[in-house]
């Protein structure tokens, strides 16, 4: 399901809109995570679309960036200059193989006849601070959904994790959350983009020669979507 379509349909309107949207991705190298694809799963999170001083500050550098030239990216695992600390940021990589989400109708495979929109990631940036024993990332993730054959104008949730793995010879996941985002199709429309801003990835400080095995991965994650969320068990009648 998170293959690129692209090549089946071969539908020329449909590549061009989509190179477009992916000549502006972030190079990155293809690092392994080991175990599944994002490591241990956590229950969605709901888009937060509440704005505080902060986030608004963020908001508007994450714009700023977003809206540059895409015919010049940033250099890989960069992104946007955000506040100097004295340890260095982990850099981005989008996952190769989980950059594209296809939707087709309920219970079959995305093809060239049934596909009703297919979403991809194009760019992300980050900006790290680290206060005492915690650091703290903000990330924020661009992506376009295209309207295919058989899609029309609504709704469709658009399922992303983020996760923060310490890579080495026992990869580790320190951070890692999955969220759900709405994306509304327009009527007489045949893409529309979306931003996502986390502006809480919080973990203890690691060591300078820790914080340079830090990768934050970013791709679509359909199979974890799926998965039912976890609920505290019910306490016990006496």
């Amino acid at each position: 399901m998170g293959g690129l379509v692209c090549g089946e349909l071969g539908a020329r309107w449909q590549c061009a809109a989509l190179a477009l949207v992916l000549a502006g991705a972030v190079a990155v190298s293809g690092c392994t995570a080991g175990g599944n694809l994002f490591g241990a799963s956590s229950p969605a999170a709901p888009e937060n679309t509440t704005t505080s001083g902060t986030k608004t500050s963020f908001t508007d550098r994450m714009t700023s960036f977003f809206a540059g030239n895409s015919a010049n990216p940033a250099p890989p695992g960069t992104g946007m200059a955000g506040p100097t600390t004295d340890l260095d940021c982990p850099t981005i990589d989008i996952r190769q193989g989980a950059s594209t989400y296809s939707v087709a109708a309920p219970g079959q495979e995305a093809n060239a006849t049934n596909l009703r929109y297919q979403a991809s990631i194009a760019r992300a940036s980050r900006e790290c601070a680290v206060l005492g024993a915690t650091m703290t990332i903000k990330v924020g993730v661009q992506g376009r959904v295209l309207l295919g054959p058989a899609g029309g104008p609504g709704q469709v949730d658009v399922p992303i994790r983020l996760a923060l793995v310490s890579e080495g010879v026992e990869p580790k996941t320190i951070w890692t959350k999955l969220y759900r985002i709405p994306v509304t199709m327009p009527p007489g429309q045949t893409n529309v983009s979306f931003v996502h801003i986390e502006e809480d990835m919080t973990f203890p400080t690691p060591s300078a020669t820790e914080v340079d095995s830090y990768v934050i991965y970013i791709g679509f994650d359909p199979s974890g979507a799926q998965e039912p969320e976890r609920r505290a068990p019910k306490a016990k009648k006496r």
